[in-house]
């Protein structure tokens, strides 16, 4: 995976700085668990990227998935966080920009019935674990627990030498899922 070169853009008088990522290799995946499997696929194109999501094993509703994406497909896992018998995929976006900023798309099959989406808050949400944030984050299932880790920047964007760990549990929502943070620590790096 290669990174852009930075873009300078006049546009309208006003002068934009714009980083990007270059096209990576297309991501194709397969993750089972359960009896239910999820197919990944991106064409992880530098623009127009789209990422593709097939279940099957699903009682009522294995119909694709196709989403708009910014950024490229960089993993997807599966899991059972809620040990309730019906797994959930979980997949990781390097968005574009210098930050090399992670983001999630993650879906968990209802029952085994059809899917929905989960929603991971935004580290903005929480000032206190926003603080020091400078992107390079790290996403992944440990157990039956969802982390996100990225190391901690002074306020000149200079790494500080320790990590910051959020650990989230999967719990229903109104009208879906979502990753509730339960645990935020600060480790050396």
């Amino acid at each position: 995976m290669k990174v852009a070169n930075i873009v300078h853009l006049a546009v309208g008088g006003a002068v934009l700085l714009l980083t990007g990522l270059a096209s990576a290799s297309p991501f194709d995946k397969k993750e089972a668990l359960q009896n239910i499997s999820f197919h990944v696929t991106s064409p992880n194109k530098a623009v127009g990227n789209t990422v593709r999501i097939l279940p099957a094993g699903l009682q009522i509703d294995n119909s694709p998935i196709e989403m708009d994406i910014q950024g490229i497909v960089t993993g997807a896992e599966v899991a059972d966080l809620n040990a309730d018998q019906s797994p959930e995929i979980y997949i990781y976006l390097l968005e574009p920009g210098a930050e090399n900023r992670m983001s999630l798309l993650a879906f968990s099959a209802n029952k085994k019935k059809s899917l929905s989406g989960i929603y991971l808050s935004d580290l903005g949400d929480t000032k206190v674990n926003h603080k020091g944030y400078c992107g390079s984050d790290q996403l992944a299932v440990a157990g039956r627990k969802f982390l996100r880790r990225f190391p901690l920047c002074d306020k000149n964007k200079q790494p500080t030498g320790r990590l910051r760990q959020l650990q989230y549990k999967l719990k229903a929502g109104e009208a879906g899922w979502l990753l509730k943070l339960e645990k935020a620590k600060t480790v050396p790096g």
